[in-house]
């Protein structure tokens, strides 16, 4: 049976929502991503030339070019989990598309990535072809790096707009869990 949308969410039956349900776990975790993504992202529209090119030490790059690398990161890693790459995803050293195509960009990959998850079968392998050969990897691996790279860089952005007395936003996972409404008082400890 084919997935319907109702109210916002994926609705299934079956098989595939029994999947779907033992994939929630992972989904929630990129769901927090591209809550994590949101919120940095939506922050950098307001920054200055100068604050964009700041890089200090201890960090891989300037925070406009870890942003353009969180995006095309996303970019990549999606495209792995196809058995693709390397078709004209941004890098470091791409041109500066400007903050709102990057908001985009990172807007759709993050949404991307959480229906990844939400369909993950677990013994599912990708083939990937690099320089003359072809390597397998479980498909999970691939949800497993892109989680891992945009928090590693999320990171960053945060100690180079840091360093030079910029307040970021705070990503952990107490603030996503206001966002999106858990943590309901339910009685009291008395």
């Amino acid at each position: 049976m084919l997935p319907y949308v109702l109210a916002g969410h994926l609705t299934l039956s079956g098989e595939r929502r029994k999947a779907v349900l033992m994939n929630d776990g992972l989904a929630e975790m990129f769901r927090y991503n591209a809550w994590a993504n949101r919120e940095l992202f939506e922050f950098c529209r307001s920054l200055r030339e100068e604050q964009l090119d700041t890089q200090v030490p201890g960090t891989s790059g300037s925070v406009r070019e870890l942003l353009m690398h969180i995006v095309g990161g996303q970019q990549t890693f999606i495209l792995r989990t196809k058995g693709r790459q390397h078709e004209g995803e941004l890098t470091r050293r791409s041109a500066w598309p400007g903050i709102d195509r990057l908001v985009e960009i990172v807007e759709s990959t993050s949404e991307e990535l959480i229906v990844i998850a939400e369909q993950l079968d677990d013994r599912e392998e990708v083939d990937l072809p690099y320089l003359g050969k072809v390597y397998r990897y479980p498909k999970r691996f691939f949800l497993v790096h892109a989680m891992a790279h945009s928090a590693e860089h999320r990171t960053e952005v945060k100690v180079a707009l840091g360093h030079i007395g910029v307040e970021t936003p705070d990503l952990d996972g107490w603030p996503y869990s206001f966002a999106v409404g858990y943590g309901e008082v339910v009685g009291n400890n008395m």
